[in-house]
Formats: structure tokens, C-alpha cells, sequence
């Protein structure tokens, strides 16, 4: 019979993953520090046995002493640790995993790799709903996509899958901090627990969970899936409790944090007794959902996988990949190295254990509308130039990078103007344009160096508005194999028709020029003159 040590194995995802596998006839070494909890679990669960221990102690002389085949580090947080406890795993013989969802812990484990395979043992990171389960999850909807442009995920878990003090530590590890993220094809950055919003999440067959609030979250799918996934998509992560109160009061906290480089992580143990305090607003409902956006053969299409976990089973997914891969591990099936776990497992794998869990998933797809220059241009859209063409395919995230130009009017008012429209001053600047589309309008953010200036597009009847701010501007798109020109036909501001003859005099025009996109833009002003006149290149996917 395997013996399996699992680090906190009386805490709160740790007794469940002991229960889970002690179920399946392995010989579970419970460790962690309290003698008396341990003995107490243990009490009451056949094919378990307590043992004291601390993961910041001697795991070399722990190893030695209890002779495992596998170690499970299920105790955390694992957002400031450090690898101590699989170098000693890597340095006993002895397989490891653990739950981790710390980004830089999970994602660095690679650096383990060389160590791993030398002494013959599989090292895995993250074997949790993040990334195991996320991960299997994406690539599942990913399947028959040329390219994936965006990936939303968002966890809002129970009140009693939250409760603990190493997920508390967790979550206010990021509060207000920084959060690298793959963006407009490029890296840029969020705050931890802002970019609120609500979401609901619906499976048939089970009553549907309304508008629940999500905020930032930071875990390893940032890093993992944009570099999984074909066409390094953008990817978001947000995560909630299911109590209104704990999720916005969190939010409000990072305001304060972001702004005063403070730290949240000191008030972990009064997160605690909030929670209790609100256990009487606690369901036993949790919820997961992974939205995609890709295309495919036939055009863009997104795809939406949700989970609803009922009955107080929601806690124990966090455990599930942990269980399936230490069958990996001890079957001999999974090769010696260290690794994250967000390809290891297929979707198929989960389900079986799905259906013995009052947990039910469904997946749901739509298609998309064509990009909004294809629907305004029609049949002409394809004979633009290729570079044209990838630039105006936008889908819920794109972005640009290259080189720009600009020189400002001189004139007083010309002056007032372009400062008004956030036009950058005349020079020569690395240029990035970031494209955010939703419900079919696109937001071009352009960036000259420092300075950035914002649009937005959508399609009225046969022409493209533009607005900026007050002003929309409606154009007519001439067109050949050559490139396109913007012919204004008609400009507004807030909604009231202007005259025409006193529309600022557009040209613009775009073209290719061998792999580049080229742009030319002069915007003047009658009896004003020139406001701006900006033009460059760029690289759809640089």
C-alpha cells in the first residue's frame, strides 16, 4: 500500500484530499504542526495516521523518518514561499505535488526540472482548480481554434471555501498590489481586486447563480495560459466570495493599498472573524466559469464552460487534481521532472468524479458577428492588403506595436485644440495601438510613448463613426488592393448634426508596405489649419 504525507492534512483542503484518498485504500501520513488535531482527524478515518510536522521545518529529516512514496504540500499560502520543501523531496527521492496557486511559485517550479529528472522523480506545482483544472478547462474550448484572442475566468467560491487561514493570507497577498497581465498583445498591468464586476453563472438543470462580484485576482493562468494557447490570447482572472459584503469591502481596501504601497497581508486574522460573522448570509452554492474567444474555420466564436457546485461540495474541487495526479505519480505514469500542472490533465478526467459530486458543468457556444471593418465594408473587405486585414480582425482583444510620427499645428487655437484631443506634441515616438472590442464597438487606444489619446468605432448603416468624446464623425471607406481611405461624410456632436463645411478637412489613408501596416493621417481645421498630422507603421503580432 502507498503511503502519501500530506502537509496540513487536517486544514481545510488538506482533510478533504486525505478523506478523498484514503478513500481509494492509500495509507495517509496526516502532518502538520498541532498534534492534537492531527490525532483527532485521524481518529475518526480509517488508513490514516497523524504525524507532527512543520513545512518551514526539517522536511529532509521528516522524509527520512517516515519514508513516503509521495508528499502532498497542501498546507500554504504559497505566494511568498520558497522551494524548500521539493528541493527536499528532489533530494529524499520522493515524488512531489502540491495546491498551489501562487503565480511565481507555480510558474517557477520549472527551475527544478534538471534537478527532478537527475534524481528520477515527477515535481508538480498547482495541481488545485488553478491552473489544473483552469488550464484543462481552456484547452478544452481551445480545441479547433486557429487562434484564441481573449480568456475570462472567474471563481466565486462559497463562504465555507474560503474560510481558512492560508486562503485568507492568499487573497490579501494581491489586494491594491500590482498584477502583470498579457494584454493588447503586449504585457501591462492590473491592481489586485480591482476591475469589479458582477457575473452570473447558469447550467441547465440547476438553479442559476445571479450577479455575483468578481474582482483581480492574481494567479499562474496569467503567465500559463497565453503561452498554452494558440495566439497568446489575453487573459483575465477573477475570483469572489459569494457575500457581496466581503468582496466589495475588499475592493474598497485596495483603493488605499494601490495607492500607498501598504500591504494587506497584516490584517489576515481579522478576515477570519469577518467571515464568521457573515456566515449567516453563507450558502453551500460555489461557481466557476472559463469564457473564450477565438476563431476558428468558420469565422469567430466564443465558448463558455460554468460549474455550479451545490450541497457544499465546492471546497472540494480544489482538491480534485491533486487526487488525480497522485495516481499519475504513483502508477508510474508521469515522467520525472518538475512541472505546473496546467497541461497534465484533460477535462474528461474531472468529469468522472463530477457526477459523483453534486456538481454539474455545462459548455455553451455562440458565433460572433464578423469585425466590425468586414461588416462596414463588405465583399471589399477581403481584397484589402493581408497586413490591413489582421489589423481591422479584431475580436474582444488585439493590439499593435511599431513606430509613429507626429507634428502638432502651431496656431494658437490649433494648440488648444490638439491638447483638448490629448494629441501627443510633434515628434518621434514607439508606438503601441491596443483594441478592445465589445458588443461589436472596438476602443483604439493609440499610444505614442507617454502619450495616449482614445476612440471609438462602431458601425451606423453603411459608414464607420468614429467618436471622440462629444464629436462622432461618420466616414464613407473607399477602398482597392492598395489600401483604404476614411472620406468623411457627416460629423455630430453630442447626437446635433454640424455643417459639413465647417468639418475638420481628414485625410486618412492606409496601406501595406511590405509586413507592415502603414497609416497617414492630417486632421485641419477651416481658417485654423493644421491640428495634427501623425502617420507610422506597425506589426499587427509583434
Amino acid at each position: 500500500m502507498s503511503r502519501i504525507l500530506i502537509l496540513g492534512g487536517y486544514g481545510g483542503f488538506g482533510a478533504r484530499l486525505a478523506r478523498r484518498l484514503a478513500g481509494r485504500r492509500y495509507h495517509i501520513l496526516v502532518a502538520g504542526r498541532n498534534a492534537e488535531k492531527a490525532r483527532a482527524f485521524c481518529a475518526g478515518l480509517p488508513g490514516t495516521e497523524p504525524v507532527v510536522a512543520d513545512r518551514e521545518g526539517d522536511v529532509a529529516a521528516l522524509l527520512a523518518a517516515q519514508r513516503p512514496d509521495l508528499l502532498i504540500d497542501a498546507a500554504g499560502p504559497f505566494q511568498h514561499s520558497d522551494y524548500r520543501v521539493p528541493l527536499a523531496c528532489i533530494e529524499a527521492g520522493v515524488p512531489y505535488l502540491d495546491l498551489a496557486d501562487g503565480r511565481a511559485f507555480v510558474t517557477g517550479i520549472g527551475a527544478l526540472d534538471a534537478a527532478a529528472r537527475e534524481a528520477g522523480v515527477a515535481v508538480v506545482a498547482g495541481a488545485s482548480s488553478v491552473p489544473a483544472l483552469s488550464g484543462a478547462v481552456a484547452r478544452h474550448l481551445a480545441a479547433g481554434t486557429a487562434r484564441v484572442t481573449q480568456v475570462e475566468v472567474a471563481i466565486s467560491a462559497s463562504n465555507r471555501a474560503t474560510a481558512g487561514p492560508s486562503v485568507a493570507a492568499a487573497i490579501l497577498s494581491y489586494v491594491g498590489r500590482p498584477v502583470r497581465l498579457w494584454r493588447n498583445r503586449r504585457w501591462t498591468r492590473g491592481w489586485g481586486w480591482q476591475e469589479l464586476r458582477r457575473e452570473s453563472f447558469a447550467v441547465t438543470g440547476v438553479p442559476e447563480i445571479r450577479g455575483r462580484w468578481v474582482a483581480l485576482a492574481e494567479v499562474p493562468d496569467l503567465d500559463l495560459l497565453p503561452a498554452m494557447l494558440p495566439g497568446r490570447p489575453a487573459v483575465t482572472f477573477r475570483a469572489g466570495t459569494e457575500i457581496s459584503l466581503q468582496t466589495l469591502g475588499l475592493w474598497l481596501l485596495s483603493w488605499p493599498i494601490r495607492w500607498f504601497g501598504l500591504s494587506a497581508v497584516p490584517l489576515a486574522p481579522l478576515l477570519l472573524p469577518l467571515q464568521r460573522l457573515t456566515s449567516i448570509l453563507t450558502s453551500d452554492r460555489s461557481a466557476m466559469s472559463v469564457h473564450l474567444t477565438g476563431e476558428d474555420s468558420e469565422g469567430f466564436v466564443e465558448r463558455r464552460w460554468t460549474l455550479i457546485a451545490q450541497h457544499g461540495d465546492g471546497p472540494e474541487i480544489p482538491t480534485l487534481a491533486a487526487a488525480l495526479l497522485a495516481e499519475e505519480i504513483l502508477a508510474g505514469r508521469l515522467p520525472a521532472g518538475a512541472r505546473d500542472a496546467g497541461s497534465l490533465l484533460d477535462l474528461a478526467q474531472f468529469e468522472s468524479i463530477f457526477a459523483q459530486l453534486a456538481i454539474r458543468h455545462a459548455t455553451v457556444e455562440r458565433r460572433l458577428p464578423p469585425p466590425l471593418y468586414r461588416r462596414v465594408m463588405g465583399p471589399a473587405f477581403d481584397a484589402l492588403p493581408e497586413a490591413a486585414r489582421a489589423l481591422h480582425s479584431v475580436c474582444r482583444d488585439g493590439g499593435a506595436q511599431g513606430q509613429g510620427r507626429v507634428e502638432r499645428g502651431t496656431g494658437l487655437l490649433a494648440r488648444a485644440i490638439g491638447a483638448i484631443m490629448r494629441f501627443p506634441p510633434t515628434g518621434s515616438y514607439k508606438l503601441h495601438v491596443a483594441f478592445a472590442e465589445q458588443h461589436g464597438v472596438e476602443t483604439w487606444t493609440r499610444r505614442f510613448g507617454p502619450h495616449a489619446f482614445t476612440s471609438r468605432l462602431r458601425q451606423r448603416g453603411v459608414r464607420l463613426v468614429e467618436r471622440f468624446g462629444p464629436l462622432r464623425f461618420h466616414f464613407d471607406l473607399p477602398s482597392n488592393t492598395d489600401g483604404l481611405e476614411m472620406v468623411l461624410r457627416r460629423w455630430t456632436c453630442l447626437g446635433i448634426p454640424l455643417p459639413l463645411a465647417l468639418a475638420p478637412r481628414i485625410q486618412a489613408r492606409e496601406w501595406q508596405d511590405g509586413d507592415r501596416f502603414r497609416f497617414d493621417v492630417a486632421i485641419a481645421l477651416p481658417l485654423i489649419g493644421l491640428v495634427v498630422h501623425y502617420d507610422g507603421w506597425l506589426l499587427p503580432d509583434a
